[in-house]
C-alpha cells in the first residue's frame, strides 16, 4: 500500500469512512488519516487488513500534515469524487489549538 492511496476502512469504530495513508510502517501496519475534519478518521495506525484500497490516489509527501492533505483532496477533486464536505478553514486551526493550555 503506497503513500497517497485513499482506502475505505473496513473494520472497527470508523468502519465505512474514507482515510489517506501517509506512511507505510511495516508489512502488516501503516499510518493514515482522513483527516478527522472531513471524514472523520484520527490520524492512527490501522492494520492493513482493515482498509479496503480504491483506485484514487493523491500526490502527498509522506507523514503530510492533515492541512496538506485536506488541500491535496479538494485539489485533486477526490472530495467531490467520494461525495465528502470539506469543513471550514478555522475548524482546522481550532482542532490544533483545543486542548493546549
Amino acid at each position: 500500500m503506497e503513500v497517497g492511496r485513499i482506502c475505505r476502512k473496513i473494520a472497527g469504530r470508523e468502519a465505512g469512512k474514507y482515510c489517506v495513508v501517509l506512511k507505510k510502517i511495516d508489512e502488516n501496519f501503516v499510518l493514515v488519516t482522513g483527516p478527522k475534519q472531513v471524514t472523520g478518521v484520527k490520524r492512527r495506525k490501522c492494520n492493513i487488513t482493515h482498509l479496503q484500497p480504491t483506485e484514487h490516489k493523491i500526490e502527498i509527501k509522506e507523514e503530510a500534515s492533515d492541512e496538506e492533505v485536506a488541500k491535496a483532496l479538494n485539489e485533486q477533486g477526490i472530495l467531490t469524487k467520494l461525495n465528502l464536505k470539506m469543513a471550514p478553514a478555522h475548524s482546522f486551526k481550532n482542532a490544533s489549538t483545543k486542548g493546549a493550555s
